[in-house]
């Protein structure tokens, strides 16, 4: 690259947008430009570099070994150019910011978030509601929240796709819980979509199930497989130390995809703004498993 090349904060940002929403047109709608216009910004960004970032395989696209490089350097730059301008531009940004999650991602997500939040803005108070996606979207819909972290199913995707994680059968390390016949489950309750796909799953399969245990809460769910009494199906990044993703060699067919949302309530506010834009950094973080393909350009 030569010594005078300069990269532009947004040509990195629309970089990152096509691999966590998995290709040109996904972006495109993020980052509020036609999908022509993404792809003259990724060949600019290209001859910037003098480097290929995406490789054309059939009617998909993947990244290069050198665009696999760029996009920690990529998430990192973007991160620092977003708190600089938030420090300078808004440092007397107070209010109160309602924010819902399903408390999967309480643990495994938010403190780092909201540490992160409160050391730029320490005057906006966050208030997290833990509930399940589906009352989240009710209490959103209510007016009683700003923003909601939801779970979506593939093709039903809306507001703000922030992750897409991988679920998977899970089971205590120590315990041969998903050897038993007919298998224990520990499951959230109906209406759950993770519920949905583990019985459905294993009606095709044929395989005999019993639900041992239900919970409304990721910990009681995870107090059960822990012990070893009942296997359960989780996102990938939630599991906990002393439990195992269960293998397709071990009889556990493979589970969709699912999609991390965030959604905005009628009345967005510019702390709910900024608090969005940590949510995006923290839940695409390099630990975040990219997408096997992107779709086309």
């Amino acid at each position: 690259m030569p010594m005078s090349a300069n990269l532009d904060p947004e040509l990195l940002r629309t970089f990152v947008a096509i691999v966590d929403h998995g290709g040109f047109t996904a972006a495109a709608a993020q980052v509020h430009r036609t999908q022509s216009a993404v792809s003259m910004q990724m060949r600019r960004l290209e001859e910037v570099l003098d480097r290929t970032l995406f490789a054309r395989e059939g009617r998909g696209v993947q990244l290069t070994v050198e665009g696999e490089a760029l996009l920690g350097y990529a998430r990192r730059l973007l991160k620092l150019h977003d708190e600089t301008i938030a420090a300078l531009t808004r440092p007397d940004l107070s209010g109160t910011v309602s924010l819902g999650t399903p408390d999967d991602y309480v643990d495994r997500f938010l403190p780092e978030i909201l540490a992160s939040f409160a050391r730029t803005y320490p005057r906006v108070m966050v208030n997290v509601v833990c509930e399940p996606s589906s009352k989240l979207r009710l209490l959103l819909a209510e007016d009683q929240l700003d923003l909601a972290l939801v779970t979506c199913t593939p093709g039903n995707e809306g507001g703000e796709v922030v992750r897409r994680e991988p679920v998977v059968w899970a089971a205590a390390e120590r315990h041969l819980a998903y050897e038993c016949d007919p298998l224990p489950l520990a499951l959230f309750q109906s209406g759950c979509v993770f519920r949905d796909w583990a019985l459905a799953a294993l009606s095709q399969l044929g395989r005999p199930y019993r639900i041992a245990y239900t919970s409304a809460s990721t910990t009681g769910i995870l107090a059960a497989v822990s012990a070893g009494l009942a296997v359960t199906v989780l996102g990938r990044s939630v599991l906990p130390a002393g439990v195992r993703a269960l293998r397709a060699e071990e009889g556990f067919p493979p589970l969709p995809t699912a999609s991390i949302s965030v959604l905005r309530g009628p009345r967005p506010h510019a702390a709910s703004e900024q608090l969005v834009a940590y949510i995006r950094e923290g839940f695409g973080r390099e630990d975040a498993p990219p997408p096997l393909s992107l779709s086309p350009a």
